[in-house]
């Protein structure tokens, strides 16, 4: 397995002074910055938007891991890689088309991962595994940070890192949601090679966000 990569959630930072907040976490050593876009249609929850992205680009060099919790989500895409994504997550349950999803992303340059909720099986992915840069699991039910961890979430870990490993692929395995210095080792040893964290990261305040980053490392 590869180094651990560390995307702290924006989610859980200080919505007053993101732009602080992002050189904050990229100081104290994160890998990418991760944003969720919810749109309170497809999640119980309304965040941020293009406009905010492009605002936080200047804060950091990291890639921006962009998690687009929205639909219909392909009329969004151009949007989103303008304002400074890097990887783009959508839900293969976003559109109607999800291969479709995939290849625009690619085509506005720009990384593609599939995210799945926790009842969306790993089957979901069949023929467009391939294609992806990442894959996202859900380890709880998106919309809200704070949440505990779902663990019948890592069997699927397992499948989706199976799956990976038979392809050959050096596609990303994130895992977010309730990922906490006490459970990412078994996170780790069920295949993730990437964690989202928000409230593990961001709970204590800038003074122990090296700390907490570098616990989540397993």
């Amino acid at each position: 397995m590869s180094e651990i990569l560390i995307s702290p959630s924006i989610l859980a930072a200080d919505f007053a002074k993101l732009g602080e907040e992002v050189r904050a976490i990229d100081t104290a050593g994160a890998d990418m910055i991760h944003i969720d876009v919810m749109d309170g249609h497809f999640v119980p929850n309304i965040t941020i938007g293009p406009d905010v992205v492009k605002a936080l680009r200047p804060h950091s060099d990291k890639p921006f891991d962009v998690h687009l919790m929205i639909s219909p989500v392909d009329a969004y895409l151009e949007a989103f890689a303008n304002a400074g994504a890097d990887l783009i997550t959508a839900h293969p349950e976003a559109g109607p088309h999800f291969h479709r999803t995939v290849q625009a992303i690619h085509k506005l340059g720009k990384k593609a991962g599939a995210a799945l909720n926790p009842s969306t099986p790993a089957n979901a992915l069949d023929y467009v595994l391939e294609e992806l840069d990442l894959v996202l699991i859900m380890s709880v039910n998106p919309g809200f940070g704070g949440q505990s961890f779902i663990d019948n979430q890592l069997r699927k870990i397992e499948d989706i890192r199976n799956r990976i490993d038979a392809l050959g692929t050096k596609t990303i395995l994130e895992v977010d949601g309730g990922v906490t210095p006490d459970n990412c080792s078994k996170v780790i040893n069920a295949g993730a090679n990437a964690l989202v964290a928000g409230s593990a990261v961001f709970k204590k305040g800038p003074a122990n966000y090296a700390n907490a980053i570098s616990a989540l490392r397993g």
